[in-house]
């Protein structure tokens, strides 16, 4: 899968680290799509990271067959 990371994400990725690349591909692959209340062209991806038994939620843009990534973070 091709990302693209935005610029809030990558400034928030500093203070995520463990959340990892694959992680956010999992999510991406094993979630529905659901669409975001706040922006018409944004989705978000929920799902169970299997080794940590983590909700990671996803917030990204689909543009010419790539990703953008805006923001992710675990929910507890």
């Amino acid at each position: 899968m091709d990302f693209i990371e935005s610029k809030h994400w990558e400034n928030k990725k500093l203070y995520r680290k463990d959340i990892r690349e694959e992680h956010l591909e999992y999510a991406l692959l094993h979630s529905s799509i659901y669409r975001d209340r706040q922006w018409d062209d944004a989705y978000n991806a929920l799902a169970r990271i299997p080794p940590m038994r983590r909700m990671l939620k996803v917030v990204y843009k689909r543009k010419e067959g790539k990703i953008i990534v805006i923001t992710a973070y675990w929910l507890d």
